[in-house]
């Protein structure tokens, strides 16, 4: 299941947000840093890596963002999940943390009524406008979550959920890699941390993630080295993490996507062994 986190304290509601586990202050403390050590020879460039997009290799982006987010590989199974949190963004559910105050549970509910009128969720769309921009139940309650749940057992609704990702998260954090110039895993790094962050006008925002990496290297479509860049967009993505307390944890970044990177796998090429709040993964 998706840990709970913290209330947001600083970000507009419209950032988007993982939900991570909360540990004690000192572990929240203990953040592991970049080895200084130089990279392993890398295992591929962009020009020789396929897209992120490629099927093979979006089912591990998949199973890499659901062992963040639900302490599991199996990402197909939270289709039915819905929470509250507490994080002030009201209830997040689905594959992707859809949540009813940022817009986007809004946006898929929306979607599926126009495929599928008269479906189970169709009735609270009026509650979802309502509430949307804050942690409100108000026409949600007592029964969305049920119904919630019923409708991820339609084909269709779980179809858009996935329609949705791709259109709110993947295609536009692929389509920024690949111009990049970037790889697998650099169009990877990109696609998580647009999960996290979204893409709004906020600092810790992806696009601000990425122009703060910006200041630092270039990436490889304006000459520069991809492995240099992708630690300094790393680095930029860990100062934004720390901007939450709830972000606090970046082992997602430190002993996920930074050892991939460690060991010069920019095709993200299996086999894949890391680390999520000390629980181990491994794509074979």
């Amino acid at each position: 299941m998706r840990h709970p986190n913290t209330p947001a304290t600083t970000p507009a509601l419209t950032s988007r947000r993982t939900l991570l586990a909360l540990l004690g202050a000192s572990a929240a403390g203990a953040v592991l840093l970049r080895p200084a050590h130089a990279s392993a020879a890398p295992t591929g460039t962009a020009a020789s890596c396929v897209g992120l997009d490629d099927a093979a290799k979006k089912e591990i982006a998949m199973k890499l963002v659901s062992s963040a987010e639900n302490s599991s590989l199996d990402w197909k199974a939270q289709y039915k999940y819905i929470e509250d949190i507490g994080d002030g963004r009201g209830y997040t559910a689905g594959i992707i943390g859809f949540c009813s105050g940022t817009g986007d549970m809004l946006d898929l509910v929306q979607l599926y009524t126009d495929r599928k009128p008269g479906n189970v969720l169709a009735k609270y769309l009026p509650a979802l406008r309502r509430v949307n921009g804050t942690d409100s139940h108000s026409g949600l309650d007592p029964n969305f979550p049920a119904d919630w749940r019923k409708a991820a057992q339609d084909t269709a609704f779980q179809q858009a959920q996935n329609d949705e990702r791709d259109r709110v998260y993947f295609n536009p954090a692929v389509q920024q890699g690949k111009t990049d110039g970037l790889g697998t895993l650099g169009q990877f790094a990109y696609y998580d941390a647009i999960v996290m962050h979204g893409d709004g006008d906020d600092a810790t925002s992806f696009r601000n993630i990425r122009k703060r990496a910006l200041g630092q290297a270039k990436p490889p479509a304006q000459g520069g080295d991809e492995t240099t860049y992708l630690n300094a967009f790393l680095d930029a993505r860990v100062w934004a993490m720390k901007q939450e307390e709830a972000h606090s944890d970046t082992t997602r970044v430190d002993t996920e996507q930074r050892v991939f990177l460690n060991k010069g796998n920019l095709c993200l090429n299996t086999p894949l062994d890391w680390k999520v709040y000390g629980d181990s993964y491994h794509i074979g």
